[in-house]
């Protein structure tokens, strides 16, 4: 086990997952929005969190490493392979980093802030007090950013193997599945804009989040998981300059002029 000596207190390292295989949108982690990557919006939000001393990116690709790099992220490791699959679980690619920086550096972080390049538009406020709050929890074992979710999953059906519908919480009857939605519990969906995580955590137990995970609820917004969310989220930013798109324009040139690819 590695040791909790090496935990510096109240430091935050921000990680960005950008693996290069994916599928439903093609390297979708540097697909452009206003000439920017979306790992790049990922990274300024690192950069602009005040309670971040490091940004790094897991990827590995040695090609989103050098685009990583010149947008102010750290990539001092590449991602083996083994854990860059379509079916590899995040646990997978953290401790991956945990361990590198244990053995290389000698030190880690208290937490670090999980920031997806797939949700580029955050409001540093947002992400700044999710800093806050975890920091000031110490029985957190992580924190997750969530939003509403209209439709309560209580209502919805699976199929039996028998071709009828059951519902799809277990001891539901298909009639109580139609009570209004108001007879429901709220439900969260989580939702990538900004995650903590303790790191003595997950040396510990494996586990990214843990049951003591605070409940960071915000609003709706842009996760880009298919090609008709990026055409939105390209739509959404057509006429709006985002404070991570500023920071971008006043401290890097756009992908296609930086010379890099």
């Amino acid at each position: 086990m590695l040791s909790k000596e090496l935990i510096q207190k109240g430091e935050i390292y921000a990680i960005i997952p950008a693996r290069a295989g994916s599928k439903g949108v093609k390297n979708k982690n540097i697909r452009c929005v206003k000439g920017y990557p979306l790992l790049a919006y990922a990274a300024a939000a690192g950069a602009l969190c005040p309670q971040v001393s490091r940004v790094l990116v897991s990827t590995d690709s040695a090609e989103y490493a050098k685009i990583a790099n010149y947008y102010g992220a750290e990539t001092p490791f590449l991602r083996p392979a083994e854990y860059a699959t379509d079916t590899s679980p995040d646990i997978q690619f953290m401790e991956h980093a945990i361990g590198w920086l244990a053995e290389k550096e000698g030190k880690l972080p208290e937490f670090f802030m999980h920031l997806r390049p797939t949700t580029p538009i955050r409001e540093m406020t947002i992400v700044n007090a999710a800093a806050e709050k975890m920091l000031a929890d110490p029985e957190a074992t992580s924190l997750r950013s969530a939003h509403k979710q209209v439709f309560p999953p209580y209502k919805m059906f699976c199929v039996r193997e028998d071709g009828y519908y059951r519902s799809f919480v277990d001891g539901m009857t298909i009639d109580e599945a139609n009570n209004p939605r108001q007879d429901f519990s709220q439900v969260y969906v989580p939702d990538g804009y900004v995650d903590l995580l303790r790191t003595e955590f997950i040396m510990e137990n494996h586990l990214m989040h843990g049951n003591r995970v605070i409940a960071y609820t915000i609003e709706e917004t842009v996760d880009v998981d298919a090609k008709k969310d990026l055409e939105y989220l390209e739509f959404y930013m057509e006429n709006r300059e985002t404070e991570l798109l500023k920071y971008l324009r006043e401290n890097y040139k756009p992908l296609d002029e930086a010379g890099i690819v």
